[in-house]
């Protein structure tokens, strides 16, 4: 067995070493919860991209789908042309149009340009957006939306504050 100065000198290299061990814990706990709310973060935005690409996707690929069906209801025979997808058929979808005040439309407009993903799109992309937005009123404790939650929708509150 050691002397008591050696005990005493070993006992201080193992208190560094937890000490040491202490500090590199907190550096790796300070890290992951970075990364954890960086991942919160792209979550969020991935959340926001799905939320607006899969309404839209949904619309051209259902309608491209008509068009496909009615493509080969009409042929009868082989063909060794390709059939191509005419865009301009497209042209001819109507959509539905809400009419609100100019203040609506304005708070509408600047959440669109506030949102990292839809403020790149063109002004008249924005605009039938805008037109094509309706109202919904929820009662008083109603769960809009959950946080976390995939969602097709856009929202845009006009008035009272939620929680």
């Amino acid at each position: 067995m050691g002397t008591l100065r050696d005990l005493q000198y070993a006992l201080q290299e193992k208190i560094e070493e937890l000490r040491q061990r202490d500090a590199l814990i907190d550096e790796l706990e300070l890290e992951l919860d970075q990364k954890d709310e960086l991942i919160q973060k792209l979550q969020n935005e991935l959340d926001k991209y799905r939320s607006v690409i899969k309404p839209a996707t949904q619309q051209v690929t259902q309608k491209r789908t008509e068009l496909q069906e009615q493509q080969r209801t009409k042929r009868q025979a082989i063909s060794a042309e390709p059939t191509v997808f005419d865009i301009q058929q497209l042209s001819h979808v109507t959509l539905p149009f809400y009419s609100k005040s100019p203040k609506s439309k304005e708070l509408i407009k600047e959440a669109i340009l506030d949102n990292d993903f839809m403020k790149n799109l063109e002004m008249s992309q924005i605009q039938e957006i805008v037109d094509c937005m309706y109202p919904v009123e929820y009662g008083k404790d109603s769960c809009i939306i959950k946080e976390g939650d995939v969602g097709s929708l856009v929202y845009v509150m006009e008035g009272e504050t939620l929680n």
